[in-house]
């Protein structure tokens, strides 16, 4: 699939100046939606904030040279196993991430950029649970040959 690059730029450049805005927006949506999710994460989120602020830096940067993040994003998947993701939590959070953007951005934000950001966020997520199965896939050989 060929993602809408310029409609992703665009559109990250007009909410990066309120940053910090969109992740509290982003989970304050997430534990909203699924408050069952609050307990994966730490009470102080000032960290994770910041975490999830730089990943989103990375992906803006990394765009038009997608291969290059690929293996962060499956290592980043890898993780998310042990934190106790589940396949089923990305669609709640992608759809957190692109309200908040839209509701940060306003009247700025474009039905293109809801629509950019849906597809980007499957190619990542599709990368992030190739990193799980891989890490659980280890995790099951491991524990068979010892």
């Amino acid at each position: 699939m060929a993602l809408d690059i310029n409609s992703l730029e665009t559109s990250f450049d007009v909410i990066a100046p309120r940053g910090d805005e969109v992740v509290e927006e982003f989970y304050d949506r997430i534990f909203t939606a699924a408050p069952a999710l609050r307990g994966l994460f730490p009470d102080d989120m000032t960290h994770q904030r910041t975490v999830v602020l730089s990943a989103l830096v990375l992906i803006r940067k990394s765009l038009r040279n997608f291969d290059r993040i690929v293996p962060t994003l499956r290592s980043l998947g890898a993780r998310h196993v042990g934190y106790g993701a589940q396949p089923e939590h990305y669609p709640v959070v992608g759809a957190a991430l692109i309200e908040s953007m839209a509701h940060v951005a306003g009247a700025a934000w474009r039905p293109e950029y809801t629509s950019a950001w849906g597809d980007a966020w499957g190619v990542l997520v599709a990368e992030m649970v190739a990193g799980a199965d891989e890490a659980v896939a280890q995790e099951q050989e491991q524990r068979l040959a010892a």
